[in-house]
């Protein structure tokens, strides 16, 4: 029997989802040249604007880890691309307050905590439906989604600010996101609940590594001991993992809070034509994403082994990202969108952190375990944010802003080099202990 092809359907609900997820996050970014004038917000109230993001992403990451694996990817994701949707929508309607800054403040929160799902349900449905040798180009499709949200949608919502105002960002991409909720929860579905995966397909994914039957038979009340937790995020090889994806996303957070500003303050583009060139560097992101994961499954075709197939793209994409730092030293725009494409390039490259967390998380708590690593790695997504503006406040320079992004690539690489070591899924502890007790009863 030929095998059935589901799983590229849902890789590409999957990468919607992702695609939706950006532009609902970047829409701030994008508006804030124009919003922060009209509502007479500094350089550092939007530091603390973008940042709200991010402390509600990270605090939120564990809590929607574990209901991912209570309730599955596809109830609990679609779910929340409702509800940030919503607070999107509302976005555009703060300057009806009598503290809009508050509002802001609030409303990009409660959006950071209804997103927090997003990558580890992407993750969890990574591992449900791609064997491992397909994992790589997987992942490397919803990751990469951030920059087409950049690249395509970056250009529109300018012209749109132009056209009407910036109050129309936020309506246009929260409606999108409405609307593809409910898609998403009326499409999606596990591979054994699937009306038209077949068996060959189901065995195709199992044998190479992958976890169809993923929460069929696990029990809707998870309780994981503490020890359990701790080992999945305190040994070695994970610590040197977050730190990875820490610096990876000190360098995704500045593209999506601070570039537009940078583009239109510090090297004078209007904002239409700052639409256009932040669409240059985020396309270059696009294709270093998928080229990156195609390269990673291509050396696991080819016997090399997991270590060193995930580990390369990562290392040299992040040492490359440091050539951000190049744009001190120009005043030609030209260079700059070279600069800044080349860094964008080698961070989508190097973007394989959620690939790696697939193949190496507990089978037993793949959302938890996504949550942990976001939680740790989206401390960027509130330090960047905040680093940069107080950098701008006190300096009135971007300057500093743009040495401190490039060293993040130095950071990650050597926590891969030297920190990381050989990678392998992690066992729980009671797992361990009951692995051990069925050996030792097959050897007595």
């Amino acid at each position: 029997m030929d095998k059935s092809k589901v799983r590229y359907s849902m890789l590409g609900f999957i990468g919607m989802a992702m695609l939706v997820n950006f532009i609902d996050r970047a829409t701030l970014s994008v508006a804030a040249p124009l919003m922060s004038k009209e509502l007479g917000f500094d350089a550092a109230a939007m530091g603390w604007a973008f940042s709200a993001f991010g402390w509600a992403y990270m605090l939120f990451q564990i809590p929607g880890g574990i209901l991912l694996d209570k309730f599955g990817s596809r109830l609990v994701y679609g779910s929340a691309i409702l509800i940030w949707s919503i607070f999107t929508f509302i976005q555009g309607l703060v300057y009806l307050f009598p503290a809009p800054f508050i509002m802001l403040f609030l409303f990009r929160f409660l959006m950071g905590a209804a997103e927090a799902p997003a990558t580890p349900a992407s993750s969890r449905l990574t591992v449900q439906w791609f064997p491992d040798k397909e994992r790589g180009f997987a992942t490397s499709i919803y990751q990469t989604m951030p920059y087409v949200a950049l690249g395509v949608f970056t250009p529109v919502m300018t012209w749109f600010m132009h056209t009407f105002s910036w109050h129309y960002a936020f309506y246009t991409s929260g409606i999108l996101g409405m609307a593809f909720g409910i898609v998403w929860l009326t499409s999606v579905r596990d591979p054994l609940k699937h009306k038209k995966v077949n068996q060959a397909e189901i065995s195709y994914i199992h044998q190479g590594g992958g976890i169809p039957d993923l929460g069929a038979d696990q029990k809707k009340n998870i309780k994981l001991s503490w020890p359990q937790v701790r080992k999945m995020c305190c040994n070695r090889m994970m610590i040197g993992i977050y730190i990875g994806q820490f610096s990876l996303t000190s360098i995704t957070w500045f593209f999506f809070t601070w570039f537009p500003t940078y583009l239109y303050e510090a090297k004078g583009m209007s904002i239409i034509k700052v639409g256009l060139v932040a669409a240059i560097p985020a396309l270059a992101g696009f294709m270093g994403g998928i080229v990156g994961g195609l390269i990673s499954d291509y050396f696991l075709r080819k016997g090399y082994s997991l270590t060193f197939a995930r580990k390369f793209p990562i290392i040299l994409g992040m040492l490359l990202s440091c050539s951000i730092i190049a744009a001190n030293y120009t005043r030609s725009d030209v260079v700059v969108v070279l600069v800044m494409s080349i860094a964008f390039f080698a961070k989508g490259f190097g973007n394989l952190g959620w690939c790696i967390l697939s193949d190496t998380s507990p089978k037993e708590a793949l959302g938890l375990s996504g949550g942990i690593f976001n939680t740790f790695g989206n401390v960027a997504g509130i330090m960047t944010p905040l680093v940069i503006g107080f950098i701008l406040e006190a300096t009135n320079s971007f300057d500093l802003a743009i040495l401190y992004v490039g060293s993040m690539g130095i950071v990650g690489a050597l926590s891969y080099l030297f920190i990381v070591g050989p990678l392998q899924r992690q066992v729980l502890p009671d797992n361990e202990e009951t692995l051990r007790r069925t050996i030792k009863q097959h050897s007595a």
